[in-house]
């Protein structure tokens, strides 16, 4: 007769705790490199939340931070082509696995860097391979994977760039609970901000208020030809529960052809009032994160 593993005494010979123990000390030993680290999320999909990560990335590495890039998104994992790097072949040596580096120094980590083929989806194996508790497990340690046998050395940024919705950031909260922060993006449309003002709550729930503020992405469009903007979405400036816009950027059609070609739009077109928004952003961020610290 088959036993249930609750009628082993015991773990079994397993060690589970112990296992978890190990890789917990891992973890923390490898994070204790990094200064800053910070998510970036939003509740709401299409938004350009990696697209606001790419030129965060850029732009504090231009300042003269060292820094690093984890995709977070399993399964539409985006900023390797978004930085440049997706070609790159990764290394593994007892210390870990060495990252993706960007020709300006940035330091990244995605599940496309895994994939044989640009077509190769990702699909778990497993005797409950469907399950939604399955998947949830094995996101769970693909993240982990990221950030504890990636050799990310000494940095002064990690920034996360988590997928669509809450659920993942309750996970990087339960691998990181000393996350430093989070920034927070929406568009300035009734839906997004419906959706995002949830996520914000979530965020205060767990990390007890630590976000350094909203980035309304496309907060209008910018016109190259004559330098004006005119208004995208014409929803105007949304209140999120008190929470600061630190950034609105508005949409530049070359923003998008910047990251098809892996060049962080902030690196070609830093002189723009799109430009220059996206570096006060950069700023902002690493004025709060060192405030945090104080």
């Amino acid at each position: 007769m088959a036993k249930r593993y609750k009628d082993v005494p015991g773990d079994g010979g397993s060690d589970v705790a112990g296992q978890l123990g190990v890789l917990h000390n891992r973890l923390e030993e490898r994070m204790s490199q990094v200064k800053y680290k910070i998510a970036v999320m939003s509740g709401k999909g299409g938004v350009g939340k990696s697209t606001v990560t790419v030129n965060l990335a850029a732009g504090l590495a231009a300042l003269g931070h060292k820094v690093g890039v984890v995709d977070a998104d399993i399964y539409g994992p985006s900023l390797a082509q978004m930085l440049g790097v997706r070609k790159t072949a990764l290394t593994v040596e007892a210390a870990g696995v060495t990252p993706a580096v960007t020709e300006a120094g940035i330091k990244v980590m995605s599940m496309d860097l895994l994939l044989p083929e640009d077509q190769t989806p990702v699909v778990w194996d497993g005797p409950q391979a469907d399950s939604f508790t399955w998947k949830g497990t094995m996101e769970m340690h693909a993240l982990r994977e990221f950030l504890t046998d990636t050799q990310w050395g000494d940095l002064d940024f990690l920034l996360i760039d988590l997928p669509p919705g809450t659920n993942q950031f309750a996970t990087l909260h339960d691998l990181l609970p000393k996350l430093d922060g989070s920034v927070v993006v929406s568009v300035p449309s009734r839906v997004s901000n419906l959706v995002v003002r949830r996520s914000i709550s979530m965020i205060n729930k767990v990390l007890k208020g630590r976000i350094y503020g909203v980035v309304e992405n496309m907060s209008a469009y910018y016109c190259s030809d004559c330098d004006a903007q005119r208004p995208l979405f014409g929803e105007g400036q949304q209140d999120y529960d008190g929470v600061p816009v630190i950034g609105r950027v508005p949409f530049d059609p070359r923003m998008a052809q910047a990251c098809d070609r892996g060049v962080p739009y902030v690196a070609e077109h830093g002189q723009t009032s799109v430009g220059v928004v996206l570096n006060q952003l950069c700023e902002a961020v690493a004025r709060f994160a060192e405030d945090g610290e104080s």
